[in-house]
């Protein structure tokens, strides 16, 4: 082969390198380009954003409990010091609690736990007496003698029941009992945050000096429902979650004022 020859090829061979590392350079930039949009697409997730729901879901709890009173100021720098937390999670957990109506912002007065009145707690009560019903008479056709009988023991340990939490424990199970069958996941989950707030109003009222009752409506209920006499049920159903007790409490001045609680 002459040098001419020789001369073209290695020419070409010289120009196919140079393409293939055009095309690896080429592919490497589409790698990286594809590893950067995987990334864009799933983030990581943001510490804070567990925290603060931690926050905000214990603080909700305590609120619910009565553990914190109506007006009382919850401190920013005390509870990021108890979940060893920055302010920014807190911040974020106060948000959502304001969310839920648990607390509110004042202007120079900081976060402070929602008080509610009278209005709050009918409210709640006509909610219940709507929602419930209506879980009821979808869950009707679901309930079986055994549900029944689950229900008739948590009546029975609401009777018993020797201090209020005991006694919204023992009730809340008994509503959840004869509505959970309507088996309409949403509905219940509204319902259950209704609960919740009755158990704040409750709480909130009775602190103390709770008496041991007879709920004679759980009863009439049961008895409504082994009797196949679903319409006689409801009815009975809507008035007994709208009946609200009414108690004297004592102030943090001294004072006394009347607080207002559902007791059905």
């Amino acid at each position: 082969m002459g040098l001419a020859a020789l001369d073209q090829l290695r020419h070409k061979l010289n120009r196919l390198e140079c393409r293939e590392l055009a095309a690896y350079r080429i592919a490497r930039q589409f790698s990286n380009l594809a590893l950067c949009q995987v990334m864009v697409k799933i983030p990581k997730a943001k510490p804070d954003d567990t925290i603060a729901a931690k926050i905000s879901r214990t603080l909700a709890e305590r609120i619910v409990r009565g553990e914190f009173a109506p007006g009382e100021r919850l401190r920013q720098d005390h509870i990021a010091e108890e979940f060893g937390a920055s302010h920014v999670p807190v911040r974020e957990a106060f948000r959502r609690l304001e969310a839920q109506g648990l607390a509110v912002s004042i202007p120079r007065r900081g976060v402070r736990v929602a008080d509610f009145g009278l209005a709050d707690v009918r409210e709640v009560a006509e909610m219940r007496a709507a929602l419930e019903v209506l879980a009821l008479r979808n869950a009707i056709p679901n309930l079986t003698q055994a549900i029944l009988d689950e229900a008739e023991a948590a009546t029975h340990e609401g009777d018993d029941a020797q201090d209020v939490r005991r006694w919204e424990e023992a009730n809340r199970r008994f509503h959840r009992l004869i509505t959970a069958p309507c088996n309409m996941p949403r509905l219940m989950e509204a319902i259950d945050g209704l609960h919740a707030a009755s158990a704040r109003f409750l709480f909130s009222a009775w602190r103390a000096g709770w008496e041991r009752r007879t709920d004679t409506d759980h009863r009439a209920i049961i008895d409504a429902l082994r009797g196949e006499r679903a319409e006689e049920a409801i009815r009975i159903l809507h008035g007994h979650v709208q009946w609200i007790g009414r108690t004297a409490v004592r102030t943090p001045t001294g004072s006394t004022r009347d607080a207002f609680a559902i007791v059905g």
